[in-house]
This record gives C-alpha cells, sequence and structure tokens, in this order.
C-alpha cells in the first residue's frame, strides 16, 4: 500500500476567500439611506394672547429612514376627537385635524402604534401637514422608522415623554410651536441581515472544509508514519532473520583466506587472521561477521555486489532493501588539499577510514567519472611498519573480484597503509 502526502486544497480555498471578500462588499450598507440623523426639537407654549410662557426642547429626536433631513417648524396639532372618541395615533379612517385659518405651516403629533408609520404620516400629509412628530408608546428611546413612499414630508420620532408634555399643553387649549433643527450625524451600525447570513455561512463552509482537510492531512500523516515504522521494524526483523541463516566460521590455519592474494575485508579494508570470524554470503563473498553484520542490518544487501541476501534466501522477496550509501561525488575533479574533510568510521581495532583522494596534491589530475572514486584507508597503529617497505602497498580490487597490489611513492615513517578501491 502507498501512501501519498496530501496537499490543501488551493483553488478552493481561494474561491471560498474571493466569495468572502465579495460578499463582505456587499454587506456594507449604504449610509446614504441607513445612517442615523438626529434632530432638535425645540418647543414654545403660547398662552391665548401668542406670548410665550413657557419653552422646552430635546436633542433626543430622530429622522426617519426615508424622511427629508430638512429643518422645520409650525404649529402642533393633535387628532381631533371624532362622536367623542379621540385616536392619538391616527390610524382609525375617520382621524382628522382642525387646521386654523390661515395657517400654512402645522405639525401632526401622533402616537407609535396600531397602524405603519407610513400610514400615520399619509395620513396628517392629506391635511396639508408639513411635518409628523411621532412620538413612542413604550420607551424613552428613539427608533429609525422606515416609511417609503410618504414624499416630502418631514418625519421626526421623539420620545414618549416629550410627546405627552407637549400633548399636555395641546390638551389645555394651549398653542404650542415647534422648530426642528436637524442635530448630529452618525453612520449606520446595521448592515444587510441577507448578506450578513451569507458571509456567516460562507465563513462556517470555509471553516469546515479547512477542519476537514487538516484532521484528513494529520490522519494520512500518522498512517505514513505506522507504515513507515512498520516497514522499517519488518526489514530489521528480516535482516535478522537472514543473518541467523548465513554460515558462519572461524577462519584456521591453512585456509584459503590466510592467503596474502585472498579478497580483503571489504568492509574493514583488513586481511583475515587466523582465528578470525567470517560470514560467508549467499554470493560468496567473504566479510568479518563484526563487521558486515551491522551492514546488514542496515541494508540487507552485499557491501560489494549489492546482492538482496532476502531474496537469494527466501525470505520476503517483495521487501525492499533501503541503501543508505552516500558517496560524494563533488570533489571528483578538484585539486585535493590538506583540509580535506574525512568521514572516520571505527571499528574494533580503532582503525579510522577517511574517504580521500590518493592523488598527489600538486598534479592536475583530469576529471573522474563516479565509477573512479578513491578511497583511502588509513589505519593508525603504533610501532607498526607500512608493508613493502618505503613504497607502501596499493591493493586495488578488480573486475573479477581480485585484489592486486600496486607498489606508489610513499613515505615510510607515515606508519600507514593505503588502499585504492576502484568501482566498476
Amino acid at each position: 500500500m502507498s501512501l501519498r502526502r496530501t496537499r490543501p486544497p488551493v483553488p478552493l480555498v481561494l474561491v471560498l476567500v474571493l466569495v468572502l471578500t465579495r460578499a463582505a462588499a456587499a454587506a456594507r450598507p449604504d449610509r446614504s439611506k441607513d445612517e442615523h440623523v438626529g434632530a432638535t426639537v425645540n418647543a414654545t407654549v403660547l398662552d391665548g394672547r401668542g406670548n410665550p410662557v413657557h419653552m422646552m426642547s430635546s436633542d433626543d429626536g430622530t429622522y426617519g429612514q426615508n424622511s427629508p433631513k430638512t429643518d422645520t417648524r409650525g404649529v402642533v396639532l393633535a387628532p381631533a376627537p371624532y362622536h367623542g372618541v379621540v385616536d392619538r395615533q391616527g390610524c382609525d379612517p375617520n382621524t382628522r385635524f382642525l387646521v386654523p385659518p390661515r395657517t400654512v405651516h402645522w405639525v401632526a403629533l401622533l402616537q407609535r402604534g396600531n397602524c405603519t408609520f407610513k400610514e400615520k404620516i399619509l395620513k396628517a400629509a392629506a391635511f396639508n401637514a408639513s411635518a409628523v412628530l411621532i412620538y413612542n408608546n413604550s420607551t424613552d428611546k428613539t427608533v429609525k422608522m422606515g416609511h417609503e413612499g410618504t414624499g416630502d414630508t418631514v418625519a421626526v420620532m421623539i420620545t414618549e415623554a416629550y410627546g405627552k408634555e407637549i400633548l399636555a399643553h395641546l390638551e389645555r387649549n394651549l398653542t404650542v410651536l415647534v422648530t426642528v433643527v436637524v442635530g448630529q450625524r452618525s453612520p449606520a451600525k446595521n448592515i444587510n441581515r441577507g448578506s450578513l447570513v451569507f458571509v456567516s455561512i460562507s465563513f462556517i463552509v470555509l471553516m469546515i472544509i479547512s477542519s476537514a482537510w487538516l484532521i484528513f492531512y494529520f490522519i494520512q500523516k500518522i498512517r505514513y508514519t505506522n507504515a513507515r515504522d512498520r516497514s522499517q521494524r519488518r526489514l530489521g526483523d528480516a535482516a535478522k532473520k537472514a543473518i541467523g541463516k548465513l554460515t558462519t566460521r572461524t577462519v584456521k590455519k591453512g585456509d584459503k583466506e590466510t592467503d596474502p592474494d585472498f579478497n580483503h575485508c571489504a568492509v574493514c579494508i583488513e586481511g583475515y587472521q587466523l582465528n578470525d570470524v567470517v560470514r560467508i554470503l549467499p554470493c560468496k563473498h567473504v566479510f568479518h561477521k563484526m563487521c558486515v553484520d551491522p551492514w546488514l542490518n542496515e541494508h540487507c544487501t552485499c557491501p560489494m555486489c549489492k546482492l538482496n541476501i532476502l531474496k537469494a534466501l527466501g525470505i520476503m522477496p517483495s521487501l525492499p532493501c533501503v541503501d543508505s550509501v552516500v558517496l560524494d561525488v563533488e570533489r571528483l575533479g578538484a585539486a585535493p588539499s590538506s583540509s580535506t574533510q574525512r568521514t572516520v568510521l571505527s571499528d574494533s581495532s580503532q582503525a579510522s577510514i577517511s574517504l580521500e583522494p590518493l592523488s598527489p596534491a600538486h598534479s592536475e589530475a583530469p576529471p573522474r567519472t563516479p565509477a573512479e572514486i578513491n578511497i583511502a584507508v588509513t589505519s593508525k597503529r603504533g610501532g607498526t611498519r607500512t608493508p613493502g617497505g618505503a613504497g607502501g602497498v596499493k591493493n586495488v580490487f578488480d573486475k573479477k573480484s581480485k585484489w592486486q597490489k600496486i607498489q606508489h611513492g610513499g613515505s615510510s615513517d607515515l606508519q600507514q597503509r593505503s588502499y585504492e578501491f576502484i568501482k566498476f
């Protein structure tokens, strides 16, 4: 089973972001219609001779949404009784206003309720009212009235207390003059409900999709990690099982491994000594047991010919082996320096192995192919002379899996052996 890493649905997310942006733009209120415009209503009470006896003022007035925002003034009139019944709300079809003769501008005073604001305003406009004051019926707060289709009649809402105070003077047959002045304007606080619902739903959908993708991503990541760990455990168990089936023997006197011309251990680049424990792979290559076992546990392949020992032994032939050997080929063709980086590998004899070209520092070597990688192995041992005298000995592994000794220049005081391994 192959697990693929998922990527976020970028196009879908971008589309949702664009939709939310458009919806937010559509949800912006039309401030020309929805802005809150306050009104200052000043009232002056006159006696029978026309002398002012009382003055009142309120800044809590609010212009209607569809009302002209202009100043106005006039005499305040309330609905007149009809057959002894007074309709203060102005909703009765028989509602009438007793307009004094020669009165040009007058203002109707009505109570909120029982019918729409539009019906109240149109009823007063039928008697040529220049403005309508509507006072609230349950609270001292004012609301923004909607009354589309009422023409140029000014409509203002005032508080219940202020409206009843004016009405009390009218019921005592006193004349009340009002002046309405445009007050402070403030931005609208409400937005279109449909747009708000659309934006909310789009945001919720976006969050659901994002959350679902994150959950799916982490589930896939956990599955991928678990599958990888299981594969590694299966590979390790299979490698241990395969190692247990490989042939192991101890080198004795007269064995072919003690022959100087016999292949050295390709892992530690050392010859075989008496009583060394060696392991023989299915490809017939021989290695020190302590050298090749760690390699097989990690790679399960022959260090020389890359033979898959699991397939060779019939243990899980479909399970691929992991080969993490990385050769440094970037330095090929470049002149080596004294500061060349070395990779040190430690074995039981504390020998150090370094990857380093063997060409002299002053030579200009031509570029090499990846098949010409030089691995220089240095074994530091106190008091040990380099085999082969002052010239040193270089062992080369040929295509026929044979090691050949090649003399090369060197100093006998370095007490080191160098081997050049050529990969064919």
